[in-house]
Parts: C-alpha cells; sequence; structure tokens
C-alpha cells in the first residue's frame, strides 16, 4: 500500500522545489500508457511557479524527453476536465478528486475524495490511472536532462533522466578505445550496453566475441582464452583460436568478469597489459583488441576475491546501468517495447493496442500497464521483457495476465518492499558442512548466484567448491555424450536435464544455444 505518513525527509521539500530556492527535484507526470501509443513516455513537468495543479483532459502539456516545444493535453474524452487537483501539503502533495469527475485509481486504490502522498513514495514514483484508458507515472525527479535526451540508441529504451545519461555515456565511451566496464544488477541490460557501445565504435565492423567468464574451467583458461596449438595438451585433438584472437581487430566481451576463477585472473590480466597472449603450445602473439567487461558482483567489496589490479583495468572507463526502480517513468515505453518484440517473433502484431481499439480492449491494455506500473520488478529490465512476451502468448484480443504473473503482481507490493541491496558474504565456505550444501545446491536448481547468496558466501568460493568436488561440476565440463544421452532421456526438457545432471539450467541453456541445438553436440 501507499505510505501516506509525512515525516522527515532528505529530499528538498516540495515548498522548496516551487519556490526556486532549489529547483530540484521536480514533480513530473510521464504517460505510461495512451490510446495513441506514440505518446507513451510523453512527459510533463509540474509548473514550479505554482503550489496547485489540475491533471485532465486539457492541462498539463505532455511531450517527449528533451523537447522544448508547447506540448499536448492528455486529449482524452474520457476523461474529466478538472480529473484530479494536485496541491502542496507539508513536504508532501495532496491528490484531490472533485465531485462528478471521471474515475481515478491510485496504483491499486480507487480515490474516492482525496489521499496524501508523502516525499518518500513520490521518489519511489505512484502510477495513476485516469479514467479507464490513460496511465500516468507521478515522480519527484531531478531536473530534465538535456544531455544524452536527443540521443537515439534502438536497444536502450526510455526518456527519464537516468536513460539519457546511459545513452550519453554510452556515446562518450564508443567514441573511445579504451576499455569499458559496465557495473550493474542482474537483468538491467548490461549487455545491451556493452553492444551499444561497441555498435558506435570504430571497431563496429569487426568481430565481437562474447566470453561467459563464470563458464570458462580453470584448467582450461589459457586454451579458451589465448587457443591452443594441435596437441598441446592431452586432449587437444584440434588447434583452438582462442577469444583473444578470434576479437583480434574487433571487441571482446568478457560477461560474469566478475566470477571469473581466482587462478585464471592473473592469466587476464597480463594479457589486458601487455595485449599479447601465450598461445598453448605455440608462440607469443599480439592481438589488438579492445576489451568491455560487464558484472553483477560486487568486486569492490572486500571479501570479494576479484584481484583490484584486474579490476582497475578493466574499468579505464566505467558505465552504471540503473536498476528499473530507480526509473520507473520507463516502464511504459519498455513494456510496449517489450510487446511489440513479443508479437513479432509469435507473428501477431494484431494483438498490440492502437488508437481504434474498442473501448474496451484499451481499458484491458491501461489495467495491465498499471499493473506492471505497480510491480519492483526485482529481475529489472529482463523480467520485465520475460513478461510482456508471457501475455502475448496468453492474450488473444485483449491481454491476458497468466496466473503465474498475476500471482507475482499480487505478492509483491512496490511500495513494501525495501530496496534491494547487494547481498555481502558473510561466511567462510570452509565452515559450511557439504550437507547444508547440497541442500542449498538442490533448493536453487543448482545456480550458483542464488546458492552464493542463500549460503553468504562470494560466487568464486562457490565455484571453487564445485571445481573440487565429485558430485557437482560446470556445464562445461559435461562430455556432448553424457549430456546428448541424458537429454534424449528426458525428452529434450533442458530442465530435467539439468537437474538429473546437476548443473545450472541457466549455463545448460546457454551451451545448448551456443551449439545450436541439442544435435549440434
Amino acid at each position: 500500500m501507499l505510505d501516506t505518513h509525512c515525516g522527515e525527509s532528505t529530499l528538498p521539500t516540495l515548498h522548496h522545489v516551487v519556490s526556486g530556492v532549489n529547483p530540484q527535484p521536480q514533480l513530473q507526470c510521464t504517460i505510461l500508457f495512451h490510446p495513441q501509443v506514440q505518446r507513451i513516455g510523453e512527459q510533463a513537468i509540474l509548473e514550479d511557479n505554482l503550489d496547485q495543479w489540475v491533471l485532465g483532459r486539457y492541462s498539463p502539456g505532455f511531450a517527449a524527453a528533451g523537447v522544448e516545444t508547447p506540448g499536448r493535453p492528455l486529449d482524452d474524452p474520457y476523461i474529466s476536465r478538472r480529473a484530479l487537483q494536485v496541491s502542496l501539503q507539508g513536504n508532501g502533495i495532496l491528490l484531490q478528486r472533485p465531485d462528478r469527475a471521471s474515475r481515478c485509481r491510485v496504483q491499486d486504490v480507487d480515490l474516492r475524495e482525496q489521499l496524501q502522498l508523502d516525499e518518500a513514495s513520490l521518489a519511489r514514483g505512484v502510477p495513476l490511472l485516469l479514467a479507464h484508458s490513460v496511465v500516468l507515472m507521478l515522480r519527484l525527479v531531478d531536473a530534465p536532462a538535456t544531455s544524452g535526451a536527443g540521443i537515439e540508441i534502438d536497444t536502450l529504451v526510455g526518456g527519464s533522466r537516468a536513460m539519457c545519461a546511459l545513452r550519453e555515456q554510452v556515446r562518450r565511451a564508443a567514441a573511445s578505445d579504451q576499455d569499458v566496464l559496465v557495473l550493474g544488477e542482474t537483468g538491467v541490460g548490461k549487455e545491451l550496453v556493452a553492444q551499444a557501445v561497441c555498435a558506435g565504435s570504430r571497431r563496429a565492423t569487426g568481430p565481437l566475441v562474447t566470453v561467459n567468464m563464470a563458464a570458462v574451467p580453470s584448467a582450461l583458461a589459457a586454451a579458451f582464452l589465448f587457443g591452443n596449438t594441435r596437441g598441446a595438451f592431452s586432449g587437444a585433438e584440434r588447434a583452438r583460436r582462442g577469444y583473444f584472437r578470434e576479437a583480434d581487430g574487433g571487441t571482446l566481451f568478457l560477461d560474469e568478469v566478475g566470477d571469473t576463477p581466482e587462478e585464471v585472473q592473473p592469466l587476464l590480466l597480463r594479457a589486458l597489459q601487455q595485449r599479447e597472449v601465450q598461445v598453448v603450445g605455440g608462440e607469443i602473439e599480439t592481438v589488438d583488441v579492445r576489451v568491455i567487461s560487464a558484472t553483477d558482483a560486487a568486486i569492490d567489496q572486500v571479501e570479494c576475491d576479484f584481484k583490484s589490479a584486474l579490476r582497475h583495468r578493466l574499468g579505464a572507463i566505467e558505465i552504471k546501468v540503473p536498476p528499473l526502480r530507480d526509473h520507473p517513468e520507463d516502464i511504459g515505453s519498455l513494456l510496449l517495447h517489450g510487446l511489440r518484440l513479443a508479437c513479432d517473433a509469435e507473428g501477431c502484431p494484431e494483438r498490440l493496442p492502437h488508437e481504434d481499439s474498442p473501448p474496451l480492449q484499451l481499458a484491458h491494455w491501461a489495467g495491465l500497464f498499471l499493473r506492471f506500473a505497480s510491480y519492483n520488478w526485482p529481475g529489472n529490465v529482463r523480467q520485465l521483457a520475460n513478461f510482456a512476451s508471457q501475455v502475448v502468448i496468453a492474450s488473444e484480443q485483449s491481454p491476458v495476465i497468466p496466473p503465474n504473473l498475476l500471482a507475482a503482481f499480487l505478492a509483491t507490493d512496490t511500495q513494501s518492499i525495501p530496496e534491494r541491496k547487494p547481498v555481502n558474504p558473510v561466511r567462510r565456505m570452509k565452515d559450511i558442512s557439504q550437507r547444508e550444501f547440497d541442500d542449498t545446491m538442490a533448493a536453487h536448481g543448482y545456480e550458483v548466484r542464488p546458492v552464493a547468496e542463500a549460503l553468504g558466501v562470494s560466487h568464486q568460493s562457490v565455484y571453487r567448491r564445485i571445481d573440487k568436488s565429485t558430485v557437482y561440476r560446470r556445464v562445461s565440463e559435461v562430455p556432448a555424450q553424457e549430456l546428448e544421452a541424458v537429454l534424449a532421456v528426458c525428452a529434450g526438457e533442458v530442465s530435467r536435464c539439468a537437474a538429473q545432471l546437476k548443473v545450472s539450467e541457466s549455463a545448460l541453456r546457454t551451451r545448448l544455444c551456443a551449439a545450436g541445438s541439442p544435435a549440434g553436440f
């Protein structure tokens, strides 16, 4: 539920905002859904020379991010001229619905008369449904960004200040040839940022080689990274170019670099410093490669096994990708983008909402966007895209929320969820019994990250225990013949196969995808 308590706050008071004493932050309305879907993402800053505003059919004016021309009103026939009155009260605002005004829903509550919101709620963002057809996000934000607002990067969607700043960082990184370290929580789109940097750089026409560092086995790391000659070691039946040499003249993307095994880190550091690689069984070769790395691991924590020298060598340029909770005003644009991609993939573009859709369908679409805007998105943009795809598959004429999504929405209240913080290791692996380790691995589907968080240890320590174990192994260490046999027994069901092999399902899917199909092994 909404937090309506008006206690102390570290934010500047709204009276300071409108009086000009401190021009930041500002109250902003963003269109999350509108029957004219091209208007999704338009913004309106509530005027700073007033202490009362009216939201309705003809006010305020909305415009795209960075556009200084006068905006257009909502102009929806189902919304009253004076649908909602917004006024300052203490350190918060008061929402009032005039008599006989069109329906207004604040998050999951119908507004009957009035509701007070404090600054903490406004800083998180408060979704509003006006009538049955328009969804807005009311949020206290920093002054609108101009830098980066006009930069177009198709894969980085959103007009918020956070996304404008991110696109500007990408533009600057692309103009340089320095190595880049992309930081951010899981699911925020770090790989998309890396691809955007590569696409905008002078190396755009060169190769882009992607490596999951968590999946590189320590014993074969040198061969995987730098290549080997035929017969260089037992089992080397063919020569391997290695990731660095494959990326020569282009870009090497080291994903999950924070989970690089500790013993592999010195090899990586030397290659980055010298831009030379030692081919196993061969000569030292010079490579011309730009390295972009990404991680969601807390590599700056003292408890982390990631070496500081490597960390600083990777981050000549650093880009921090914000979690979705820091720019919820982009949820409408991201959801529309996800729906379009899913409809294209399913071959059903006619399922998308449009201005001529029947009013009842538009009401269902508005309800869906309100649901998405009221969720906290612990899995960030990746989770939102996944949910959008599930909606498309479940829907025909009007949107349908599948039961599992509905359960997630009902179980989670945006305002009641504390801000998610990185889980820092608090235990040592040697203090964890084999039984506890086995139970935790099974409970979390052998996925390293949730296992590490549940045990309170680092990701690297889990990988090291797997490497030393006679029970567990990495997906890359499963022989192709064994994998084919287990897949056949499991009728191609990847989740069953992963459980039987006691390996990560996500890593197994990555291996299968890289091979093209199970038959490719």
